[in-house]
């Protein structure tokens, strides 16, 4: 992590604290590791984060509904799914720190550190070339459209490079290493590479790779000897598998259809670093598509895009994001996909697309002795209908925690206003205006005169509609200031010439710009700006 990007995550970390978004959980007594509370702002953030989720997965599709399933489930469920017998990392300790690391992530690591080199020993010689291919076609002929002629392509430079080969050779032995579930081999690959120990910097002294297993387990019964084993869920996907019969069944739906579901899940994770990024509890937004056998892939493809143009649909540079496709696929998937972003610490999953296969109904109707089995009777290239099948699945599945992280990322400025006659600056939360907590602050110009008996009137009317904060406390500025550092889109100020002509002034967060309108066009104003359609349609 580069200074700057190290100071830009560190001061998020700390806005969100200030300002009501993100505190440790527990604090008063030394915090609990890797668990946070939501705050004010952040609760409000992290359900608009939901509801736009919610509302482009399920309302928006004829075919996708919505459950809430239990916490608690059978213990059979994660017997049947693979998590009992396979849920695990391999893990790896460093002797002198007593610091234990996810061995893969280690090496990860140090291929992104490769990468930083040949990324920089290309992009200013390419940058040179372009400038002077731009430069000769101009001169030689200024209407030419064409082309223009670039000796060696962006690709052709990368695979001459020393730093390239050696990040692939890397890449690939530590791929072909997952596969195997060679934990010595991790070990041995680390050796080689001289791999530091991430937090002291220092030389390590490295143990065994262990696989690790990451659920947690506790004990349902009146009494602890006859109590039952069971689990806290690590996932929510389960409890949308063990309700497909009945969501089809008492929604009459056909396929294809889905099933999405946002809730807690938890995981006893042993490197749990980056703030909010990964926690032991946690929470989903996913959805589970059932198609008939043969069409996955469409459907895999459909989805991988869809979902993309949904974060794009924020306003985020789209050269953030980046697909990685995996090489090591999970037991029940035969294609995975990750759309990552470039956090200030470098590209880390957010949402992850599989095709999950007939796997997890299978296994289900294995272990419950129920059918999960659908009859189709649409008709097939034969004119005979396909029948009964067990249908295959697509799943979407985005961490709600490391999109309200990459949020307020994308979102926190700290923007220069000074001038030559004085210095000034302001932090802003530049949030799409949907998913602001505050839809808009009012303000009483003086605590006196009438004015914020005017405002509060002006506000009963709009809190109906939109989540406002009242604020007469210090000068204008401050005020606007604070709303900034929150994200509000909008500051509307009651003034004496309001009591005249019922106008206010609304002044808009981004630009800082003011305008005069009528006190009963703001729901009108607000409404269309906060709108869902701006961001759904």
């Amino acid at each position: 992590m580069s200074k700057n990007t190290d100071e830009l995550f560190k001061n998020v970390i700390a806005h969100a604290k200030e300002y009501g978004f993100v505190f440790p959980s527990s604090e008063i007594y030394d915090g609990l590791s890797a668990v946070y509370d939501y705050g004010q702002f952040g609760s409000e953030l992290k359900n608009n984060l939901k509801t736009y989720w919610w509302k482009a997965m399920v309302q928006m599709h004829e075919n996708i509904v919505g459950i809430d399933s239990a916490i608690f489930m059978h213990p059979k469920i994660w017997k049947a799914s693979g998590h009992v017998d396979g849920f695990s990392d391999p893990m790896i300790d460093n002797k002198i720190s007593k610091k234990r690391y996810r061995a893969d992530q280690l090496i990860e690591n140090y291929i992104e550190e490769i990468k930083k080199h040949y990324i920089e020993e290309i992009k200013e010689p390419w940058l040179n070339e372009i400038t002077e291919a731009l430069s000769e076609s101009s001169t030689t002929n200024p209407n030419d459209n064409s082309p223009i002629p670039i000796r060696n392509t962006d690709e052709e430079k990368l695979k001459d490079n020393e730093h390239f080969k050696r990040a692939v050779e890397i890449e690939n032995r530590l791929n072909s290493l997952l596969i195997a579930e060679d934990l010595q081999g991790l070990r041995a690959l680390i050796i080689e590479l001289n791999i530091p120990d991430p937090i002291s910097k220092e030389n390590p002294d490295w143990t065994d790779v262990r696989q690790f297993n990451l659920m947690f387990s506790t004990q349902m019964g009146a009494v602890a000897d006859d109590a039952d084993l069971i689990y806290l869920r690590p996932e929510t996907a389960q409890g949308i598998f063990v309700n497909y019969l009945n969501v089809q069944k008492s929604g009459r739906m056909k396929i294809p259809f889905g099933i999405a579901q946002i809730g807690k899940a938890f995981r006893n994770e042993v490197i749990a670093r980056q703030f909010i990024i990964r926690m032991r509890e946690f929470e989903q937004m996913e959805m589970q598509f059932f198609v008939r056998p043969g069409t996955e892939m469409e459907w895999y493809k459909k989805w991988k895009e869809t979902r993309l143009q949904w974060h794009l649909a924020l306003g985020t540079d789209a050269a953030k994001y980046r697909f990685h496709d995996h090489v090591k696929l999970a037991h029940y998937a035969n294609a995975a996909v990750d759309i990552e972003y470039d956090f200030p610490f470098g590209f880390k999953e957010v949402e992850g697309i599989h095709s999950r296969t007939d796997f997890d109904l299978s296994q289900h109707q294995k272990f419950s002795g129920k059918k999960m089995q659908y009859f189709d009777p649409e008709l097939d290239a034969d004119g005979k209908p396909y029948g009964n099948y067990i249908p295959y699945v697509i799943e979407t599945s985005i961490g709600l925690d490391r999109m309200f992280l990459l949020t307020m990322i994308n979102a926190f400025d700290e923007e220069d206003l000074s001038t030559d006659e004085k210095q000034d600056s302001r932090t802003v939360l530049r949030l799409h205006p949907c998913l602001a907590p505050v839809k808009a602050a009012i303000f009483p110009l003086i605590k006196k005169d009438g004015l914020p008996e005017k405002a509060r009137e002006i506000m009963d009317k709009l809190k109906l509609d939109f989540n406002l904060q009242y604020e007469e406390k210090d000068a204008i500025g401050k005020r606007y200031r604070r709303q900034d550092a929150i994200g509000t889109p909008f500051c509307i100020t009651v003034d004496h010439q309001t009591l005249e002509d019922n106008t206010v002034t609304i002044r808009h967060r981004d630009t800082m710009q003011q305008e005069r309108v009528a006190a009963n066009d703001l729901d009108k104003i607000i409404g269309e700006l906060v709108s869902w359609k701006n961001l759904l349609s």
